[in-house]
């Protein structure tokens, strides 16, 4: 760690903190004074940093006008679920890579890992036309597969992390006492894995809920839009762009993710942290 000997240096690091803090930070603040304006303040010739008069209107017509609510309804149930199956998935690759011997298995976590090179888009045209065979085009199970097939690599890699921390003689002993692998698995290493499980899982869902490729490219139908998307041709098109109702709308649905960050962050911060150091 360096030292901050004189003064120059310390007023020096702090002024570079503070414009790092302002590059941000002040984007989120105009976001919220935004949402804040009626539309009369907020489309004037000189802009106001602070709302001469708090306004509403944006937050209550996101809520009760428009899709928005079917749009989060459909978004918490595939990234729920994308968030739980990956998080599933990764724990037993994770643990098979990490615990057991079998010819193939670098060769095979080296194929998993380079999916990660490829852009988005790369993949997406791969995804496409195998949901369109099995006919999960437009579907929520063909979004959920698909986050799913972009999250799991890196997923495992994290679960394999922490899964080699794990002492072998703690399997050893179960292996002793009769106990087979599931077993082991499920009532031993998994109870003392749940920091790195719930941060897979974040992952996933954090992912999952920010993502506007897969789910304006694999879903058509109104109904089945999730928030990405359903905020994208709602507020901001070639025929309207109502910059208010865009960032009261967004606020609301960061609100979720704001929230499951601040019960679990201790467990997301333990399960980063954990796969770092041996």
């Amino acid at each position: 760690m360096f030292e901050l000997r004189t003064w120059k240096e310390k007023l020096g690091f702090f002024a570079l903190l503070a414009v790092i803090a302002f590059f941000l930070f002040f984007p989120v603040y105009w976001a919220l004074s935004s949402a804040f304006k009626a539309n009369g303040e907020l489309y004037r010739m000189d802009p106001t940093f602070v709302p001469h008069q708090p306004y509403l209107g944006h937050f209550v017509s996101a809520l009760t006008e428009g899709p928005l609510m079917l749009q989060l309804g459909n978004s918490l149930v595939t990234s729920t679920a994308s968030a739980l199956l990956n998080a599933v998935l990764a724990a037993f690759a994770g643990y098979s890579f990490a615990k057991f011997d079998y010819p193939v298995k670098k060769p095979l976590m080296l194929l998993i890992l380079s999916a990660q090179m490829f852009p988005f888009g790369v993949l997406l045209i791969s995804i496409y036309p195998m949901l369109q065979s099995v006919g999960l085009l437009d579907t929520r199970v063909g979004l959920t597969i698909s986050y799913i097939v972009f999250a799991l690599p890196v997923s495992t890699y994290m679960m394999y992390s922490y899964f080699k921390q794990v002492p072998n003689e703690l399997i050893e002993a179960a292996r002793v006492d009769g106990a087979s692998n599931f077993k082991i698995f499920r009532r031993i290493v998994m109870p003392i894995s749940l920091p790195a499980f719930i941060t897979v899982a974040l992952y996933a869902f954090m992912w999952s809920w920010n993502d506007l490729l897969y789910s304006m490219t694999l879903i058509t139908s109104d109904d089945k839009r999730t928030v990405g998307p359903g905020l994208l041709l709602r507020y901001i098109n070639e025929n309207n762009a109502d910059w208010g109702g865009a960032m009261a709308a967004s606020f609301i649905v960061a609100a979720p993710i704001i929230l499951i960050f601040a019960v679990l962050q201790k467990q997301f911060i333990g399960g980063v942290t954990s796969g770092a150091v041996k």
